[in-house]
């Protein structure tokens, strides 16, 4: 028995061994991990700025070429003529009337030639019909007075019947050939009439044999060639551009149509332009086309140098423009609700919905939901909840500058 209860006691003692070991081992492990509780990480450094007033100006972003203001085509007046000069060539500036090309105008002077003798030889027939009417007319009125002698005659009985009636004859005879000369008159002179307007149109179309520019501008197409014979189913001789005027066409989405208006101001920058060009809008299409769901909006710009037609252009049209309270760009972040911004209010973080207007400059205007002065995170994002603590922040200078 004392044996088998020295062993009892031996087991026991280890057991109590044990447990005073495992007990001080749970004692360190769970000061260990109490360490990092009592010791707790900082709140997060994080960006902010603020709402403020600013002019904020808000575009749209457009692209297209540019195209002649207006383009003036000059082409052939007249059938079956040879190009034999030109004296204009692309790019060159012309003047109103002056000449463009010269076209063979011998078989035109021929005509007129031939006109001439037809009108010479009307005004003789005319001469030679008038001076028959003045002879007809003097028998006539010799006949006339012949036949009221023997009418007085006859009354008394000194005249016969017979010569009565060969008076009366000799009177009607008269009138006849007055009435004949008179017609061949009438013959003669539109015969005259005739020659003088073939005349006129033979002149206009020698004038017409000369190509000139129907107004002042530039030549931006040639189409003219030495010993081509033209007509009138020929295609344009010359393009011009009226004045020299370009402006540029841009396409613009049908969302972005209602909110262009004439007058507004665009930049615009060239392909091959080391500067921007600022414009004006000068027409917007009533229309929207239905395949592309674009419009087009003409823009004037000021006299330049190089502005050539199919040149590339992307432009931004000023839309709107008004001093507004505003926060940068990036600190507006969007939802299924609506656009939000998350502010700062002793160092705590808040969730706002907000109104958003005029986006533009890096700015976005605020019209409702925040107050003048109000912090706001500066690049919102996700690991920020409402309710975390945040160590606030400045913006570098330069971001600052920029904002302002």
């Amino acid at each position: 028995m004392s044996v088998l209860r020295s062993r009892r006691l031996g087991l026991l003692a280890l057991a109590l061994v044990g447990v005073s070991v495992a007990a001080g081992g749970w004692r360190i492990l769970a000061s260990d991990r109490a360490r990092p509780l009592r010791e707790a990480a900082p709140p997060p450094v994080i960006t902010i700025a603020r709402a403020e007033m600013h002019e904020v100006v808000e575009t749209l972003a457009v692209t297209g070429s540019l195209v002649a203001r207006e383009e003036v085509l000059a082409g052939v007046e007249v059938d079956g003529l040879r190009i034999m000069e030109i004296d204009a060539d692309v790019g060159d500036r012309v003047a109103f009337g002056q000449l463009l090309a010269r076209l063979d105008r011998a078989q035109l002077d021929a005509q007129l030639a031939q006109s001439e003798a037809r009108i010479a030889k009307s005004e003789a027939a005319t001469q030679q019909a008038q001076a028959s009417i003045d002879e007809t007319q003097a028998t006539l009125v010799q006949s006339r007075a012949s036949l009221e002698r023997a009418q007085t005659l006859r009354a008394t009985g000194n005249v016969s019947a017979e010569h009565l009636l060969a008076r009366e004859t000799e009177a009607k005879v008269a009138a006849s050939r007055v009435a004949v000369a008179q017609q061949t008159a009438r013959s003669a002179a539109a015969d005259k009439a005739l020659a003088q307007a073939q005349r006129a149109e033979i002149a206009l179309r020698i004038a017409r044999s000369e190509i000139k520019a129907p107004v002042a501008g530039v030549v931006s197409e040639r189409q003219a060639r030495i010993g081509a014979v033209v007509g009138l189913s020929s295609p344009p001789l010359f393009r011009l551009i009226r004045d020299g005027e370009v402006e540029f066409l841009a396409e613009v989405t049908e969302t972005g149509m209602p909110r262009v208006a004439i007058g507004q101001p665009v930049e615009l920058q060239l392909t091959g332009f080391d500067r921007s060009l600022r414009g004006t809008v000068r027409l917007v299409d009533p229309t929207v086309d239905a395949t592309s769901r674009l419009g087009r909006v003409a823009v004037t710009l000021p006299p330049e140098r190089g502005l050539r037609p199919g040149v590339f252009a992307e432009g931004a049209i000023e839309i709107g423009r008004r001093r507004a309270l505003t926060v940068p760009q990036t600190a507006v972040f969007f939802s299924a609700d609506g656009a939000y911004v998350q502010t700062i209010e002793d160092n705590v973080v808040d969730r706002k919905t907000v109104e958003i207007g005029f986006v533009g400059d890096g700015r976005v205007e605020i019209r409702r939901g925040l107050a003048m002065g109000d912090t706001v995170v500066l690049r919102a994002g996700s690991f920020l909840r409402p309710g975390d603590r945040v160590t606030p922040a400045p913006p570098p200078v330069a971001a600052s500058a920029q904002a302002g």
